[in-house]
């Protein structure tokens, strides 16, 4: 078990942000203390949404408060998702600070190619500071294709494109989930200094019924496996079989969200599991 300091989203419903990763980390045996930085009442995706941002003072005294009873001491891993606003990155960074032996995993949540070329769907001026301030303190970082070839600066058009971006972005370890696919299968990457893995997963039928809320989901199960065992290659695997058995679950419940609670025996033990295969 590990202590996992956790800044993310949070909903009243749903399971997207803190609601899709706190669940996976917890049913993978960590304990997690989430410091909210949106509060929203569910997934934009719905159709609209109360809420906002939580206010950056708040986020101070919440943080302050952890801080002064030095409960970070204990603190195995910082983990960001979903940051809302670029002061938040300061939150980060000073949750860091109290805790210097930990493991940072930053899943940047900065945007989609949504199959039209991409978008940011935050603001780029959060887009960049993340990217010059935050990343290059990461140990781990999880971005999708579009996020990787934004940070990265270049074009990706198949895995040889995703390695070499990955290997120039900075952080240790990056994986990059959706780096690449084929009529049959997408592939998750993982650049890491003990080699270069992909793990192919069966694409799903119907894409427009996969539920927000999977790239919270993935790079918490990664994160949860990889502090468990610390071999990148099997968190890569078990991750990728992980979520594609909770999207399925989701799909057979008729559920517009990822099953979490419903299909948890997934992230624990996945039904199917897929071949690790090493690339150099």
């Amino acid at each position: 078990m590990a202590n996992i300091f956790s800044l993310t989203s949070h909903l009243v419903y749903g399971h997207v942000g803190g609601q899709a990763s706190g669940p996976a980390l917890q049913a993978l045996g960590h304990e997690v203390w989430h410091l909210p930085t949106v509060l929203f009442s569910n997934h934009p995706g719905h159709g609209g949404f109360g809420g906002g941002p939580v206010a950056l003072a708040f986020q101070d005294q919440l943080l302050d408060g952890l801080l002064e009873r030095n409960f970070l001491a204990d603190c195995a891993a910082v983990h960001t998702g979903y940051l809302g606003q670029t002061g938040s990155i300061d939150i980060a960074l000073r949750a860091m600070a109290a805790a210097p032996n930990s493991l940072l995993l930053c899943d940047p949540v900065l945007g989609d190619d949504g199959g039209e070329g991409g978008t940011l769907y935050v603001a780029e001026d959060q887009a960049v500071a993340l990217r010059d301030r935050f990343l290059p303190r990461a140990d781990l970082v999880t971005p999708n294709r579009f996020e990787l070839a934004w940070l990265s600066g270049r074009e990706i058009n198949g895995l040889d494109d995703a390695v070499s971006a990955a290997q120039a972005l900075g952080p240790e370890i990056v994986i990059c989930t959706s780096a690449a696919q084929d009529a049959e299968r997408l592939y998750n990457l993982a650049v890491t200094p003990a080699g270069i893995y992909q793990v192919g997963v069966p694409l799903i039928a119907d894409a427009a019924a996969v539920p927000k809320g999977t790239g919270d989901a993935f790079a918490a199960i990664l994160l949860g496996h990889y502090l468990n065992h610390r071999d990148i290659a099997a968190a890569l695997a078990w991750a990728s079989a992980a979520l594609h058995g909770l999207i399925q679950a989701s799909i057979e419940l008729g559920s517009d969200e990822l099953a979490v609670i419903a299909a948890q025996d997934q992230i624990t033990a996945p039904s199917q599991m897929f071949e690790v295969e090493r690339l150099d």
